[in-house]
C-alpha cells in the first residue's frame, strides 16, 4: 500500500486540516505510525523559531513522534495570499525534489504520512506547475474534502474530474460541514454520493470544537483506510 495520501479540497476553508487530522487519530487509533506534513503554508506568523502556520503546527502537535517544524512544512510564507504569489514575494523557487527529500524522511519513519494541499487541486506553485503536479510528484493517491456548503456540488464534481484527468487516483471523498445554516444537507451528500464515482469516506457535520478525536469518530471504520 502506498505510504500515504495526499489531502486536497474543494477550495480553501473546505477543513482539509480539520479532516487530515481526524483522519490522523483515526489510523494512530489502528496502532498505526502516522505523520502529517504540509509542504507548502501562506499565512504565518514571526516566532522567535522563524515563521509558523497554524495548521502545520497542528498536524505536527498530532503525528506519532516529534519531528523539526521545516520536515513538515518545508515551505512557509507569511501573507496568506495564492502559494505562487507569496514565494514570488519571498523570491523563493518552490522546489518539489525538496519537498519530496522531506517526504521521504517522513516515509521512511511512518507506516502512513498524510499530505496536506494548500487551496483546492489546481492551485499555482510557480514555474507553470500547480498542487496537482505536486500530489502527482509524491504518487500518493487523492482524498477530497468536500467543503459542505451552498454550491458544494458543482465545486465537488469540477474537483473529482480535474484530478482524474491530470491523472491523479482519487481513493475516496470527505464531506465536512462548513457552514452551520446549510439547508438540505442531507439532500446534498445523496447527491454527492449518486455523482461521484469515489467511495465516501465519512461525513463530517458541523462541529463547534471539532477535535480530532471527533472528526474521527466521524469517519468510516478503520480497517477501511
Amino acid at each position: 500500500m502506498a505510504h500515504g495520501y495526499f489531502i486536497t479540497g474543494t477550495d480553501t476553508d473546505s477543513g482539509k486540516t480539520v479532516v487530515t487530522l481526524g483522519l490522523m487519530q483515526r489510523l494512530q487509533s489502528r496502532g498505526l505510525r502516522v505523520l502529517g506534513m504540509k509542504p507548502v503554508a501562506a499565512g504565518a506568523e514571526q516566532t522567535d523559531a522563524g515563521l509558523r502556520n497554524d495548521d502545520a503546527l497542528r498536524l505536527q502537535a498530532q503525528a506519532s513522534c516529534s519531528l523539526a517544524y521545516e520536515q513538515i512544512n518545508p515551505y512557509c510564507f507569511a501573507p496568506p495570499i495564492a502559494p505562487h504569489l507569496a514565494a514570488e514575494q519571498a523570491e523563493q523557487m518552490i522546489d518539489f525534489l525538496e519537498i519530496g527529500r522531506c517526504f521521504g524522511q517522513l516515509a521512511n519513519g511512518a507506516d502512513r504520512v498524510l499530505v496536506e494541499g494548500a487551496g483546492g487541486w489546481r492551485v499555482p506553485l510557480g514555474a507553470g506547475r500547480t498542487m496537482a503536479d505536486l500530489a502527482l510528484a509524491l504518487d500518493l493517491p487523492v482524498i477530497l474534502v468536500v467543503g459542505l456548503r451552498l454550491g458544494c456540488i458543482n465545486h465537488a464534481l469540477l474537483s473529482a474530474e480535474s484530478i482524474r484527468a491530470s491523472g491523479g487516483r482519487l481513493a475516496g471523498w470527505i464531506g465536512n460541514q462548513v457552514d452551520p445554516a446549510m439547508q438540505e444537507r442531507e439532500a446534498n451528500t445523496e447527491t454527492l454520493q449518486q455523482w461521484l464515482d469515489a467511495p465516501c469516506l465519512g461525513l463530517v457535520p458541523w462541529l463547534a470544537r471539532p477535535t480530532p478525536q471527533a472528526v474521527s469518530d466521524c469517519l468510516r471504520p478503520p480497517g477501511e483506510f
